[in-house]
């Protein structure tokens, strides 16, 4: 989440509506999801309906095989006893020789930043090649400015923007694998920097679309970069998946220019984020290039093993502020993509190919994301108040549910570049900023984190529903659902909630948390999320870290691990002052996990993380490994 995304305030008021108290009461009742004996499987929860067996209060779960931590508001990265965490890379550190090593202060130029590794890491994706070699993908998501420049971006130069565009976008880096574990490779043959300037393809059914003509780009087809990417995916086809989330704050103007509704509807204005790109890039200036905002906010396909290839935008799979793209290969042999928008008030999305996946030829599949149908989610609750229901996949095609012209659709291209619209148009389900998806490794399962929602039960369109059931939610909870005939590309599913965060020292009410959740393992605003092989479920936060009100003795943010059948969660790690954890990726035998650490030190905090003593604070990707050499969680 960028600097400048707001966070929910503290002890937000509690709306005194009696109908709201009733069905609080209600839900209260029916905090227990899960089944009520760890014996059943995953896709045996799913067999009764509606969800709504109760949650076991699990306390040794089968899968869950370290001791927990506490919280913690210290400037270190805490792990469980029997577990090692080490700096695999930080921003700044030099992915090739002859670049300068990272200067304390802000003190590198744009020069430098162009072959150093990004700033703010997010998502990212380990790609094996053999038992020495491997290419680890990582997002970099945006920067903060405070640390990045001696004049803590209060007197920005177009050198300072082309700094600060060229420490966003992606990392590749080519890792090795020796005594000391895997390390990065200078001048390793995959490394490469992608960022706000690198050549792009458009592809897909909005490319050449007028709305993406450009003074610098007449034809729609090329753009230059890729931003403020946040989560991401890889596909079995060996390519990675970036995604492209709070664009919009980029885009700005010193002079008067016509924001269309659906430009509004982006966040795109006049007024930008604090970034100031439009200053000294006339790209972002909304007067001058209109049109340049709908070419951001896509998912962008990288192939990692080619540092020469041509990174695609892919428009099939729609434009909003993508969080993470969870793919899977259906049953039927159709690729599907999950996908978040993380705003408040938006909505859940799942893309589905229109041809199969081939799995004896990548040549077949390396368009397979350019033709296909974009579907956006629609959640209905079941009687009596249960947080629990069955749900709708809605096609956003042109000429179905009201997306005509007279809707103001004149193409599918309109289609996938106005998604939020054509989501609107169809009555999705409004969320509570749905951020990571991911997929049960073995089981036609998938879950969802809702971070949080200051706007719920304020503003009329997001009133309280069944999975966003509390208003001023500033806690988050996590959403899962099933095919209702266990295909991904199936157009139904059964829904329920698999966790309320909440702080249970402080409210007795919903704002407490599901009965899984207590003491000793809450937490806020569930972000990250994603499974290992064995199916656990790892879970990340970007919250409150204030210690303080609401978040009382939540400390700062966390990784927890929660056996999806059980229900049990544990904290797994705990991270640096004012930093968000995000970010995950295992090797192959789950041995290794990578997990980063994004902004500690934002706001000036008073991290130094990672290197202690009076250093800037440098986001980083950590390396931790279990001493035994075993498997991670286990």
């Amino acid at each position: 989440m960028s600097q400048f995304e707001l966070k929910d305030e503290q002890n937000h008021p509690r709306p005194d509506v009696p109908e709201f108290t009733q069905m609080i009461e209600k839900q209260v009742s029916r905090r227990r999801f899960l089944g009520g004996t760890a014996a059943l499987g995953a896709a045996a929860f799913f067999s009764v309906s509606p969800l709504s067996r109760a949650i076991a209060a699990a306390t040794s779960s089968p899968l869950l095989g370290f001791s927990a931590v506490p919280t913690s508001t210290a400037d270190t990265l805490v792990v469980p006893p029997g577990y090692t965490a080490e700096r695999l890379i930080s921003w700044g550190d030099p992915l090739f020789s002859g670049v300068a090593e990272f200067i304390d202060g802000g003190k590198n130029t744009a020069t430098d930043q162009l072959k150093q590794f990004g700033d703010n890491n997010d998502g990212m994706s380990f790609f094996s090649l053999d038992e020495e070699t491997a290419i680890l993908v990582v997002n970099n998501e945006y920067c903060n400015y405070e640390l990045m420049f001696e004049h803590q971006g209060q007197k920005m130069s177009t050198q300072d923007v082309a700094k600060a565009q060229a420490a966003q976008g992606v990392s590749v880096l080519t890792l090795k694998n020796g005594p000391q574990g895997w390390q990065v490779e200078k001048d390793g043959r995959y490394n490469r920097r992608v960022h706000a300037n690198t050549p792009m393809a458009i592809s897909g059914p909005a490319k050449g679309h007028p709305l993406l003509h450009t003074q610098a780009d007449p034809n729609g087809e090329r753009v230059l970069g890729t931003f403020n990417n946040c989560a991401n995916g890889m596909t079995p086809w060996g390519t990675y998946l970036t995604c492209e989330e709070n664009v919009h704050g980029y885009f700005g103007s010193q002079q008067s220019a016509h924001i269309t509704p659906a430009q509004a509807r982006y966040g795109i204005g006049t007024e930008d984020a604090g970034w100031q790109w439009h200053l000294f890039d006339d790209r972002f200036d909304v007067a001058k290039n209109p049109n340049e905002s709908n070419r951001f906010g896509w998912v962008v396909e990288i192939d990692p093993q080619d540092p020469t290839s041509t990174p695609i935008k892919r428009t099939a799979l729609g434009r909003f502020k993508h969080e993470n793209a969870e793919l899977v290969i259906d049953k039927s042999g159709h690729v599907v993509v999950y996908l978040g928008d993380d705003e408040r008030g938006e909505h859940i999305y799942r893309f589905v190919s229109h041809n199969k996946f081939d799995p004896n030829n990548n040549e077949a599949n390396k368009n397979i994301l350019d033709e296909g149908t974009l579907y956006v989610a629609r959640f209905n609750s079941a009687s009596g108040g249960e947080l629990s229901g069955t749900g709708e996949w809605l096609p956003l095609i042109l000429g179905e549910h009201g997306i005509t012209p007279e809707s103001g659709f004149n193409s599918q291209a309109e289609v996938l570049i106005h998604a939020r619209l054509a989501a609107t148009q169809v009555g999705a389900t409004t969320m509570d900023r749905p951020e990571w998806v991911a997929a049960h490794p073995t089981e036609p399962i998938v879950f969802c984190t809702l971070t949080n929602n200051k706007n719920r039960g304020v503003l009329d369109n997001q009133a309280i529903n069944g999975p966003n059931p509390r208003a001023n939610n500033h806690y988050g909870q996590i959403i899962r659902w099933q095919p209702s005939h266990g295909h991904h590309t199936d157009d139904t599913f059964n829904w329920d909630l698999f966790l309320l965060a909440g702080n249970p020292t402080v409210h007795q009410d919903i704002y407490a948390g599901s009965e899984n959740i207590n003491a000793d393992n809450m937490f806020n605003s569930p972000d990250g999320i994603g499974f290992d092989n064995a199916g656990r479920l790892w879970i990340q936060t970007d919250g409150k870290y204030s210690n303080q009100g609401d978040f009382a003795g939540q400390g700062n943010n966390q990784m927890l691990c929660a056996d999806p059948t059980t229900g049990e969660v544990r904290r797994f790690l705990t991270g640096p002052i004012a930093c968000e954890i995000t970010g995950l990726a295992f090797t192959p035998d789950n041995k290794t996990l990578f997990v980063g650490v994004q902004h500690p030190g934002e706001d000036l905090a008073g991290s130094h993380f990672p290197f202690g003593g009076n250093h800037t604070p440098r986001s980083s990707v950590m390396m931790i490994t279990k001493e035994d050499g075993g498997i991670i969680g286990s």
